[in-house]
């Protein structure tokens, strides 16, 4: 990650400014994309080499544009269900994904829109015929391998969950 010198005033105003990214690809997200609006929070849809989010510093607010989408991005999935189907059957694809930001040496949030997480998987409370411990056994590789940070969230807190881990990421990284 690259190094940012700016004083306290500084980073409050490019905070102010922050423009998170959405995916192109990104589906099914309007409840987001519903509290950005409520919220004032800039975002721009683009397409990202990987996960579904991350932000960006605009060159209206620092001189020039600062991209973190090398440090860090937040890949959604909407049930445990679209997580189990990455794991099982799209694991090639999903792996590629995960093994490109590792070697970036990007930081990269696993938001599983499930808030029953870890409890819901042990008690095999989602609908695909992946056993729970199979299924805990690739999330927890994924942990370990990818230094994936893996977070159940209810759906309607999703977008204060994007907005703030990047406000917090932005704020430690540039000053």
């Amino acid at each position: 990650m690259k190094s940012y010198r700016f004083s306290l005033d500084e980073v409050k105003h490019l905070l102010r400014h922050m423009t998170i990214l959405v995916d192109s690809r990104e589906k099914q997200n309007g409840h987001i994309l519903e509290y950005f609006q409520r919220q004032g929070i800039a975002y721009q849809k683009t397409k990202l080499d990987y996960g579904d989010y991350t932000l960006l510093i605009p060159a209206s607010a620092a001189g020039q544009d600062i991209y973190f989408h090398r440090d860090i991005v937040i890949e959604r999935k909407a049930s445990l269900e679209e997580l189990s189907g990455n794991l099982a059957q799209e694991r090639d694809r999903f792996e590629k994904e995960f093994l490109r930001a590792r070697n970036d040496g990007c930081k990269v949030y696993l938001m599983v829109e499930a808030p029953g997480g870890y409890s819901d998987i042990i008690s095999h409370r989602y609908n695909t015929q992946l056993k729970p411990s199979a299924y805990m056994a690739s999330l927890k590789t994924w942990e370990v391998r990818y230094g994936a940070n893996v977070q159940f969230i209810s759906p309607e807190y999703s977008g204060y969950y994007i907005a703030n881990t990047f406000q917090y990421f932005a704020r430690e990284a540039l000053k």
